[in-house]
């Protein structure tokens, strides 16, 4: 059995493997950049490594930086998570030229599947149904748009390598293809170091089912059946469940066979997952799936797995990278109930899933016997612009999906996160859809009803009572300062409140409600107070909680911050209206397609941001010209910073010139 694991990763997935290698009693070594030197995982570790600098391509990125790292502490096995080096053949032959066991694949698997063309041509003769397009090696632009126009529009373009939804675009028309390719290609060798691209027909009401199959190094092989990740956005998934609904006993056996038969058509061996397109305008069909692509690792979403079937697929993996067999035979491998897993991320969907960053005031989700919390990072720490930006993972289980839907609701809802926006209400108002409880659904569903799942504003009443959680309705109690409980006498002019000498007392409280200003009027009746004429006992949200100066009001997965505003610290507005074009995010500049003097129309690309492996375009708002421009290509800018200013176009009066 190993003794001693290097982790050659981050966050969730780092702390989930240290988790079962500790109950094995397995020593485990951290890696870390610099900006993660304090994270959780760091401080669960038994030993860690500094390997570089916040950017990835600086640290988690760099092979020899990390195999250094196992040599000096002594480790006997690298266990590389997934995202990073997960899927890098190279990493994985360094690796075993090292002396070091790779908890993975061997390299050859993962050089046969781990490019999405070649991986598709080796379905192909292997007689396995493929999605049609275009998975060869030739990537002049206008070869490859003129293989999207004899595929057919809709397409997807996708990066060859990696995974996670990153470098990937669904492109409608011809007249987007350009745009779209150059943007996946950036994508594709920012996030995996490989621009090349393939592309493929979009399936129209597609479902997306995989099936996780497990190999070990004595020829036996098995699936642990399916789960059914079609709620996606971006391409990324959002929820997922086990088993798929609808799923019947002839097409699990069918899938699953033909997951089976691609890692042994490549010699696999350890945890992989064979991710099928499934046509979904029906019921499933035993031939209505097409092999996508194999990932050769674990999965973000392998813990619906484990809680339907009690495998733990870590330990799995150490035993099998440790030359065991497998534990189980197929026929001993049994569903229990149903589970759905909520990726909970630091992003605001009502800006289009833009990444949040900043610290996480708080972080105390609703974990239980049957709520699963799999999480990187605890109260207090920071969500950093330079990885992915998810939270944590909620997991719940039950007997059947219609409760495990009613356990997840009830979690998101008694969540308490907060700091950096976040997605949970909008989870909320998913997982409640009607197509979500029916499990009829396909992976356009979010697109298609984004508008349904919109989170309703917190009524006034609740906002109420946030600010009395600041202004303390106590400020008129025997409580508060200037009260002489001996004499039952209060100084006036200690009473923190909106003090007057006759009537009602009354102020006019500057109050930011997500950061946007508005104007409450504080009124105290009867000794109570009242905001905007509500009553703080008119509506009592799930709770209040006051950190540093901030209510934080929940309500049924909702949240809201509440701050008072201080006038003179107050910054004034930022000038130039749509003429100053500001960064959506926290990022790095990774496209300027403009220069001074330019004249540009509204709609016209101007630069793009990526942050946390995603990219977001920005276009211009008005017709004008480039008057200044504040950043360079590879800036690390900060979220509304000015990037390019656009004035007027100056017109000269011919009648003055000389």
């Amino acid at each position: 059995m190993i003794s001693s694991l290097l982790i050659a990763n981050r966050g969730e997935i780092a702390c989930r493997i240290i988790r079962t290698a500790r109950r094995m009693h397995i020593r485990t070594i951290a890696v870390y950049s610099e900006a993660d030197r304090n994270a959780l995982h760091v401080r669960m570790a038994d030993d860690a490594v500094c390997i570089g600098p916040a950017p990835a391509t600086d640290s988690y990125l760099r092979q020899q930086a990390i195999l250094d790292a196992a040599q000096a502490t002594g480790a006997e096995a690298i266990h590389p998570g997934y995202g990073f080096l997960s899927e890098n053949a190279d990493f994985a032959e360094k690796c075993e030229q090292s002396g070091l066991i790779f908890v993975g694949p061997p390299s050859a698997a993962i050089r046969a599947m781990g490019l999405k063309d070649e991986a598709k041509a080796l379905m192909e003769k292997s007689g396995v149904p493929v999605v049609p397009g275009y998975h060869g090696s030739k990537q002049d632009p206008a070869f490859l748009k003129n293989k999207a126009y004899e595929t057919g529009y809709p397409v997807l373009l996708k990066a060859v390598a990696g995974g996670g939804g990153k470098g990937m675009r669904r492109i409608d028309k011809a007249l987007d293809f350009e745009a779209s390719l150059e943007a996946v290609k950036r994508e594709a060798q920012s996030a995996f170091g490989d621009p090349h691209v393939l592309l493929e027909k979009f399936i129209t009401n597609p479902r997306h089912i995989e099936i996780q199959v497990f190999a070990d190094g004595h020829g036996n092989a098995v699936h642990l059946f399916e789960r059914d990740c079609s709620a996606q956005r971006r391409h990324q998934k959002v929820i997922e469940e086990a088993p798929a609904p609808g799923m019947t006993a002839d097409v699990r056996a069918a899938m699953g066979k033909a997951a089976v038969d691609a890692a042994m058509a490549v010699g696999y061996r350890g945890a992989g997952t064979v991710e099928f397109i499934v046509d979904g305008s029906g019921d499933l069909k035993t031939d209505g799936f097409w092999f996508m692509e194999m990932n050769t690792r674990l999965q973000v979403e392998h813990p619906v797995t484990e809680m339907i079937t009690g495998v733990d697929l870590v330990e799995w993996q150490i035993r099998v990278a440790s030359g065991q067999p497998l534990p189980l035979e197929q026929s001993e491998i049994r569903i229990s109930g149903h589970a759905f897993e909520a990726r909970v991320y630091a992003e605001d969907p009502e800006a289009g899933f833009l990444p949040s960053t900043g610290r996480l005031d708080l972080f105390r989700p609703n974990g239980g016997a049957d709520v699963r919390i799999d999480t990187g990072v605890s109260e207090g720490d920071d969500i950093s612009p330079y990885y992915d930006p998810m939270i944590a993972k909620v997991i719940a289980h039950a007997p059947d999906r219609d409760l495990a839907l009613d356990l997840m609701l009830a979690a998101l809802s008694e969540a308490r996160i907060a700091g950096p926006k976040t997605n949970i209400g909008f989870l909320n108002a998913l997982m409640a859809y009607p197509d979500v409880r029916a499990g009829g659904f396909d992976t356009g569903l979010i697109d298609r009803d984004f508008a349904d799942f919109k989170a309703a504003d917190i009524p006034d009443a609740l906002i109420a009572a946030g600010v009395a959680a600041l202004v303390g309705d106590h400020a008129v109690g025997n409580d508060s300062p200037g009260y002489d409980q001996t004499a039952d006498w209060r100084d006036p002019w200690a009473v923190p409140s909106g003090f007057q000498l006759s009537g009602d007392r009354r102020a006019g409280c500057p109050v930011e409600i997500d950061d946007e200003a508005v104007e409450a009027r504080l009124s105290w009746v009867d000794g109570a107070l009242r905001i905007n004429g509500q009553s703080v006992s008119g509506g009592e949200a799930d709770a209040v909680i006051n950190v540093d100066g901030v209510a934080y009001v929940f309500d049924g997965g909702r949240v809201a911050s509440v701050r008072l505003v201080d006038q003179l610290q107050k910054k004034p507005e930022a000038e130039g209206g749509e003429g100053a074009v500001k960064a959506p995010m926290s990022g790095k500049v990774v496209a300027l397609s403009v220069a001074l003097g330019d004249a540009v129309e509204a709609g016209t690309f101007l630069f793009a941001v990526e942050a946390m492996k995603m990219e977001h375009a920005v276009s211009s708002a008005i017709d004008g010209v480039v008057t200044a421009i504040h950043a360079e290509l590879g800036t690390q800018v900060a979220s509304g910073a000015v990037i390019v200013e656009i004035g007027e176009f100056q017109v000269e009066d011919s009648a003055h010139s000389a």
